[in-house]
């Protein structure tokens, strides 16, 4: 088996991993680059895979930095199968037609900044074109996706319908087992189950996002987001929170649940202002075998755990905008996560500068977006054009985040620690890599290396 890395490698982004199995050329993630925009662009635009050789697609999950160049692969020629589980079926469906939009916004903007026509990576025509490849698989099933090799989904825990790969191949005459990792979530967070415990097997590529630092404690999220919110009241202000509209706004508002059931939050108004994040949770009450025990009963027993006493889900244009004018204390959930496009620019740029606010990060922020340097606190920030001072309160609290953190992603490492096991580490920036790669040694893991980009490794 041969293994090349098209992207999160040493880096975030892009998730696309060739393997090259008995004949068979199977694509794990076929993800979109997302930081610095004209760079993501040329990255997207110029892939060197030979994206008509690939036999099938395998997808993790339905995050945009592992989905989101599906439209253009089809664009191009890709023809095969896409493997998912049905939740990622699903919400690719509803992500990858938002994704055509933002696409098409941004060469808008491509073509202002270079004078001339630059095309969108791809439309909705496309996105239509490419969805009918889907083939959904739900978790533990065993199915065969090429010559000799078999495919079973386990859940990673991560975000709705998000997979850990197993893979089943024969070679030389000898059956053996590979396991892709996807993005590992974290254990005993609400709404998901738990992440599956990797058997034994004879490769791994696993993720390293947040190897070199830990989340707060989950069981403290409800605790500090009391704090956050009676901090804003008291100060007359709004809470601005970027949120990824899969899985991390659904938590934040099942958060907000949680402590108005308990009249531990003032009565104020929470507006999630992202036609997307909508979809999304209509979504969520399609899938129960993601859920845990926990949410079950919630449901059962309490109602829909999105609703709040004062929420408004907001879709079209106008009602956002009035947002604009409000007054006194509200919470406003918008995306994108990262702060790079969507009604979260507008929302930031008419209230990062009142020192009455509160600016939430709840999600991890990749190098050069403006979320990153919002949790830099940067003094100034450039937002739609216009640099505007950073003068709000900036408050992160990474208990939401839907990662491992580092001792989770030690504790799935090393469990290869004193075996044959090759492991490779995938999906974060240097720091962190460099990070877990040490932890790893020092657990005992022998086979142990990072992937570079392009890169062919024979396993």
């Amino acid at each position: 088996m041969k293994i090349t890395s098209y992207g999160a490698a040493q880096e975030v982004t892009g998730s696309k991993h060739l393997l090259e199995i008995n004949g068979n050329k199977i694509l794990l993630d076929c993800g979109l680059f997302q930081g610095r925009r004209a760079e993501a662009d040329q990255k997207n635009r110029q892939n060197s895979l030979d994206i008509q050789k690939i036999n099938c697609i395998i997808l993790s999950h339905a995050h945009i930095d592992h989905s989101g160049l599906l439209p253009l692969f089809g664009k191009k020629g890709y023809r095969g199968p896409i493997y998912a589980t049905p939740a990622t079926r699903d919400l690719c469906s509803i992500m990858l037609m938002d994704s055509a939009h933002i696409q098409q916004k941004d060469a808008q903007w491509l073509s202002k900044k270079h004078l001339t026509f630059i095309p969108p990576l791809y439309t909705s025509d496309d996105v239509h074109e490419i969805m009918k490849h889907f083939i959904s698989v739900p978790y533990e099933m065993r199915i065969q996706v090429g010559n000799d090799v078999f495919l079973t989904f386990h859940d990673a825990g991560h975000v709705l319908g998000s997979a850990m790969v197993e893979l089943e191949y024969r070679e030389a005459g000898k059956w053996k087992r590979f396991i892709f990792s996807g993005d590992i979530g974290r254990k005993n967070m609400p709404i998901l189950q738990d992440p599956w415990e990797p058997s034994p097997c004879d490769a791994l590529i696993m993720e390293s996002t947040y190897g070199d630092r830990d989340h707060g404690n989950v069981e403290q999220m409800d605790a500090k987001l009391e704090e956050i919110i009676k901090e804003a009241v008291a100060q007359e202000g709004k809470v601005i929170v970027p949120s990824f509209a899969l899985e991390r706004t659904q938590e934040f508002i099942y958060s907000l649940h949680r402590l108005e059931i308990q009249n531990r939050i003032p009565d104020i108004p929470v507006f999630v202002d992202s036609p997307l994040t909508v979809d999304i949770t209509e979504v969520f009450r399609l899938h129960m075998e993601s859920f845990d025990e926990d949410f079950k009963k919630q449901l059962r027993e309490a109602g829909n755990p999105f609703d709040l006493k004062r929420i408004r889900y907001i879709r079209s244009q106008t009602e956002s905008m009035e947002l604009n004018s409000l007054k006194g204390p509200a919470i406003i959930v918008s995306a994108s996560g990262m702060c790079e496009y969507g009604r979260i620019l507008h929302h930031l740029r008419n209230n990062i500068s009142d020192p009455r606010n509160t600016i939430l990060i709840i999600g991890f922020q990749a190098e050069y977006t403006l979320g990153r340097k919002i949790v830099e606190k940067q003094k100034q920030v450039k937002i739609l054009g216009i640099m505007l001072e950073l003068k709000a309160r900036v408050r992160i609290m990474n208990e939401f985040s839907a990662h491992a953190g580092r001792s989770e992603l030690i504790d799935f490492g090393s469990r290869y620690a004193n075996t044959d096991t090759k492991v490779f580490l995938v999906h974060g920036e240097s720091k962190a890599m460099q990070a877990l790669y040490s932890a790893l040694e020092e657990k005992g893991v022998k086979n142990l290396s990072i992937l570079k980009f392009r890169e062919t490794i024979e396993v």
